[in-house]
C-alpha cells in the first residue's frame, strides 16, 4: 500500500512508499482503512526532530477512516464502522481515566509510540504518536479507534482528530473562557483557528488573532475573530482594546519560548497564559521570581485539549453539526499522498488553514 514516511531528523521530504506493509491484527486491534488525513503542524516538528518519534516512521496522526477488520477480543467495534484516529488513547482504567482526563492517559500511549505499526523492504516501520495516518491502512489498539456517525464527513472527522480537538478544547477545558471576557490567540493556523471558535463558542466578547501572514489574517473573522494584527502591532491592540490592562486569556498555538514569552506580556494580572503549541525540548522560557509573585497570572499548558476524547469527540460533532463549528472552512486543499509535500510546503510559507490528505 501507498504511506509517506521519514527516516531521519530533518528530513524536508518525505518519502512515498507504495509496498509499504501493516502488522498483522491483534487480538484487541483493528484494521483502518484511512480516507482522509489532515497535515498538522506537529507532522513538521517530528520531521524536523522537534518532536520525538522512533524512527523510521510514516507520518501523519490526525485521521479518520473505516474498520476493515476486528481483533477477536475488541468491544464496542465492527466492521464498517466510522471512526476518528486517537493518537492519545484512553485505556479506561488509570487514575487519570477515572477522573475524566483521559488525555493524560500514558498507559497506551507510551506502549504504541514504540511499536511498528507497519514494515518496509522487511524492516521496522512505526507510525507517528504510535498511529501514522499517511497511510492507506493501519492496524491500532481498538482505543484508537474512537466511532464517529457515518454522515459526518472524513475530512471533518480528521480535523477533529488532532487541531480542532486541541484549540476549541484548549478555550472551553483549560481556560475556561468565560462570556464577555478579552482573548487574543498567537498562531493562526489549525489549532489556533480552532481556538478562536472556542472562545467565540465560550461568548467572549473580543478575539485578537495575531499572525505574521497577511493572509491567514484575512481568514479569521469568519471563525469569529473581531481584529487580527500582525505581532508587532499586538501591544498596541491590547492598550487600545483593554485600557493597558491586558487581555484575560491569550494563547500561544505555535510553540515557540519567545511567543510564550510574549502572551505572557499581553495578558492581564491574574489573567490566563494557555500554551498550546507543541515545542522543542531544549527552548527554554524565562521568567522571573518577582513577576510571577506579583502578576498572578496562571500558566495552564494544554494536552490534547484537556479532556477525554470519548466524550470530547462527541461534543465537537454536536457543535459542527448545529453550525457553530466551522470546520469545512479550515480545508484549503485536498491532495493525493503522492503530493504531500505541496502542503507542507505550503505550511512552511505560512499560508492555508488545514490540507486533507485523501485516500
Amino acid at each position: 500500500m501507498r504511506a509517506a514516511l521519514v527516516r531521519k531528523g530533518g528530513q524536508e521530504r518525505t518519502e512515498v512508499r507504495d509496498d509499504v506493509v501493516t502488522r498483522e491484527v491483534g487480538s484487541g486491534d483493528v484494521r483502518v482503512r484511512i480516507r482522509a488525513s489532515g497535515v498538522c503542524h506537529s507532522d513538521l516538528s517530528a520531521m524536523a526532530g522537534v518532536l520525538p518519534n522512533k524512527k523510521p516512521f510514516v507520518l501523519g496522526h490526525e485521521g479518520a477512516g473505516e474498520v476493515v477488520e476486528v481483533g477477536e477480543q475488541v468491544p464496542g467495534l465492527s466492521t464498517g464502522d466510522h471512526v476518528i484516529v486517537c493518537w492519545v488513547p484512553p485505556c479506561g482504567r488509570c487514575a487519570d481515566c477515572l477522573s475524566g482526563e483521559g488525555n493524560l492517559c500514558t498507559e497506551l500511549f507510551a506502549k504504541t509510540a514504540l511499536t511498528a505499526n507497519f514494515a518496509v523492504d522487511g524492516a521496522p516501520l512505526y507510525g507517528m504518536c504510535g498511529t501514522g495516518t499517511w497511510a492507506q491502512e493501519v492496524v491500532l489498539p481498538w482505543q484508537c479507534a474512537v466511532p464517529v456517525a457515518k454522515d459526518v464527513p472524513f475530512d471533518v472527522a480528521a480535523l477533529i482528530g488532532c487541531g480542532v480537538t486541541t484549540g476549541v478544547g484548549a478555550a472551553l477545558n483549560t481556560a475556561r473562557v468565560e462570556p464577555g471576557s478579552t482573548v487574543a490567540v498567537i498562531g493562526c493556523g489549525g489549532v489556533g483557528i480552532a481556538a478562536i471558535q472556542g472562545a467565540r463558542i465560550a461568548g467572549a466578547a473580543d478575539i485578537v488573532a495575531i499572525d505574521p501572514s497577511e493572509a491567514k489574517r484575512e481568514l479569521v473573522a469568519r471563525f469569529g475573530a473581531t481584529r487580527a494584527v500582525a505581532p508587532e502591532d499586538a501591544r498596541a491592540a491590547r492598550e487600545e482594546l483593554t485600557g493597558k490592562r491586558g487581555f484575560d486569556y491569550v494563547f500561544e498555538c505555535v510553540g515557540r519560548g519567545g511567543l510564550v514569552r510574549q502572551a505572557y506580556d499581553l495578558t492581564r494580572r491574574g489573567g490566563a497564559v494557555v500554551v498550546v503549541g507543541a515545542g522543542a525540548r531544549d527552548d527554554q522560557v524565562s521568567f522571573s521570581m518577582a513577576e510571577l509573585f506579583y502578576d498572578s497570572k496562571r500558566i495552564l499548558p494544554t494536552w490534547y485539549g484537556g479532556a477525554d476524547v470519548r466524550v470530547e469527540y462527541g461534543r465537537l460533532v454536536r457543535l459542527w453539526r448545529t453550525g457553530r463549528l466551522d470546520l469545512e472552512s479550515m480545508i484549503t486543499a485536498r491532495l493525493p499522498v503522492e503530493r504531500v509535500d505541496e502542503a507542507l510546503d505550503q505550511m512552511r510559507a505560512g499560508e492555508g488553514i488545514r490540507s486533507i490528505i485523501e485516500f
